[in-house]
């Protein structure tokens, strides 16, 4: 292990597996709360800001996992979990009975169930507690949680996640906090595409595109979304914060469970088939707002034509 290791006030120590873009300022504000906290990724390199604020960085989930009372995984599709959680060398096989885990990674439901039934087996407590605020609601401790599980280790939890997020709501049995994640992606994909849509139309117009957004967002038609992704727009500036490549495999885990519900979604299912074309037209790697660019290119108005 690396960086100094310190004593939270509440006697428990905390391991945190995933250490990406959301997961290490994650990990981080679990530190500046005072929590013991241990991190660990795949990739290496990812631990620094951590081990700045005081944090220590593991050499394994192995290694991370032993002597923390809680666990927390921040990572990027179902298999991750799976492997992390279920697999050889993963947290239930390490883990003390009794431990909690919360994964916070965006998966599918019918996994989250399978994870927690299986851990359930080892003794191991799971709340799944998917995200939403992307990468500055993570750095700011902003973020909105919903979470699955037992409600009694959910109140136990409580504590913990009031350092990551500001909205922090339990939303029923295990699996419950991913279909609401499913459904918040379904929501927050239609707004990007729909604001993408606006602002290439008053553009082709003429229209002042800063005072035309300003006009939209002082109305009905004002979002979160509009007012935190718009200006980027404007800007053409499409750092991810969260990928069109994530929000693909997002949109993917919806149509499916809807699917699997009977429920039809027929804008759901244009929303997956237009990241999808993002994702293959090469802007995978950006910020899902780059949707905006591909609506140029569908318009004939990208900059490079």
């Amino acid at each position: 292990m690396t960086g100094p290791t310190t004593t939270d006030p509440t006697g428990k120590r905390v391991a945190f597996i995933g250490l990406g873009i959301m997961g290490a300022p994650m990990a981080v504000n679990l530190r500046r709360a005072g929590y013991d906290v241990v991190g660990f990724n795949r990739s290496p390199g990812k631990a620094e800001a951590l081990v700045a604020a005081g944090g220590t960085e593991a050499g394994s989930v192995a290694e991370a996992v032993a002597g923390a009372q809680i666990v927390l995984t921040m990572l990027p599709d179902s298999p991750d979990v799976e492997q992390a959680v279920l697999g050889d060398g993963g947290i239930v096989e390490h883990a003390a009975a009794g431990t909690l885990l919360i994964d916070l990674s965006t998966i599918s439901p019918d996994v989250a169930r399978e994870v927690s039934r299986r851990a359930a087996e080892r003794h191991v407590r799971v709340l799944d507690a998917p995200v939403s605020g992307g990468e500055q609601g993570a750095v700011d401790a902003t973020l909105s949680i919903m979470v699955g599980g037992d409600e009694g280790v959910f109140q136990e939890a409580s504590p913990v996640l009031s350092a990551l997020g500001t909205t922090i709501t339990y939303v029923g049995p295990s699996g419950s906090g991913q279909t609401v994640k499913a459904a918040n992606q379904l929501v927050v994909a239609g707004a990007i595409q729909l604001v993408s849509e606006a602002l290439v139309f008053l553009d082709a117009q003429g229209v002042d595109l800063e005072a035309g957004t300003r006009v939209l967002q002082g109305g009905l038609a004002g979002s979160t979304v509009l007012e935190r992704k718009g200006p980027a727009m404007l800007r053409r500036e499409f750092q991810p914060g969260f990928r069109i490549d994530l929000h693909h495999k997002d949109l993917g885990i919806y149509t499916s469970a809807a699917r699997d519900a009977g429920v039809a979604s027929p804008l759901g299912q244009a929303l997956a088939g237009l990241m999808g074309s993002a994702r293959a037209q090469g802007l995978g790697s950006l910020d899902h707002s780059a949707l905006f660019l591909q609506t140029e290119r569908l318009s004939g108005r990208a900059a490079e034509q």
